[in-house]
């Protein structure tokens, strides 16, 4: 039976521009970052979070998603990235009050034979049926590095996360 244990908790007491968990152990199986996330940015409904492993420093992200945000859902795919996108925000313009979730899984994070893979589902809801006003998603992506996960690093990307948005890592064993 998998065993999940809380490595960090943070719900935003006002705005913050990010949030980062460093020094994370190598002793667990896999991470689980889960997030309920609302930024500030006036003129936009949802926007793209940042997210970046090991401090970035021109680490390559590739990245394949498939959302929808209108009535037709797309696939698209990203080879050469200097981070990974497929976690959303709820912006100012969306319903008051509602915040994006993501979960994002981080199998084999502490590996240091092959690149990490991480899975993600995310979910930019509205009170709108007008096209573009909200979206779903999943996405699959690749860190291309062999060092061990230490440093996970969320961006509101020109936005600034709202209070009561919240960071919830686990660390995952026996799965």
């Amino acid at each position: 039976m998998a065993v999940f244990t809380v490595i960090d908790h943070t719900e935003a007491t006002g705005a913050t521009a990010y949030w980062e968990e460093t020094g994370i152990s190598s002793s667990y199986d896999h991470l689980m970052l889960v997030t309920s996330l609302r930024g500030d940015r006036s003129g936009f409904e949802w926007g793209n979070t940042l997210l970046e492993l090991n401090g970035g420093g021109g680490s390559v992200y590739s990245e394949t998603r498939l959302y929808a945000q209108t009535a037709t859902p797309v696939s698209n795919r990203d080879s050469s990235r200097a981070n990974y996108t497929s976690l959303i925000t709820s912006e100012a313009d969306a319903l008051a009050d509602t915040f994006a979730s993501t979960v994002l899984w981080i199998p084999h994070y502490a590996n240091t034979a092959n690149y990490k893979s991480f899975l993600s589902r995310s979910v930019g809801p509205n009170n709108s049926t007008t096209d573009d006003e909200w979206q779903v998603r999943v996405g699959a992506g690749l860190f291309g590095s062999t060092a061990a996960i230490t440093e996970i690093r969320i961006d509101g990307n020109s936005s600034d996360f709202v209070e009561y948005s919240t960071f919830t890592l686990y660390g995952i064993t026996g799965a």
